[in-house]
């Protein structure tokens, strides 16, 4: 009977800041948090991430490599960042040429369960439950949709 190569979860090789607060099981390695940072259960953080002073990141959101979230960010439940937008037509696998950074600015709400594509997002800015960033947002608003829009000022 052939057995299965397991990797258990894990927190490794993370520069902490004062004060960071994580609740297992949790998947992170490689990154930076931040003085005051909280993760939440079941989140994934990838190696190179930075995240922001003060930033809440909440259950079974999954934040990929190349993404940088400022300082008194919140992220909700179940947020995916994207850096591979499949240009070849499927995955770029290891072919990290291909992947994309995001840039998140300071004092962003990201609601449960968007989709953050590989984009830029400026300072004060709300992302509604749900919706799906395709494009940097350079004006500080509340954003809602699929592709998200600007719902207000």
């Amino acid at each position: 009977m052939n057995k299965p190569k397991i990797i258990e979860a894990s927190i490794r090789d993370v520069i902490f800041g004062s004060n960071v607060t994580i609740v297992q099981p949790v998947n992170i390695y490689e990154c930076t948090l931040e003085d005051d940072a909280f993760v939440g259960p079941f989140v994934e953080i990838q190696k190179g991430v930075k995240i922001g002073k003060r930033t809440k990141i909440q259950s079974h959101s999954f934040v990929c490599e190349l993404v940088t979230v400022g300082m008194d960010c919140f992220i909700g439940h179940g947020v995916c960042f994207i850096n591979d937008l499949f240009s070849k037509g499927g995955p770029a696998g290891g072919d990290q040429s291909l992947w994309k950074e995001t840039k998140v600015g300071n004092r962003v709400s990201i609601g449960s369960n968007a989709t953050i594509l590989p984009v830029s997002i400026c300072d004060d800015v709300v992302i509604g439950a749900g919706a799906v960033v395709t494009k940097n947002i350079v004006e500080s608003g509340v954003y809602v949709g699929n592709p998200a829009r600007l719902l207000k000022k």
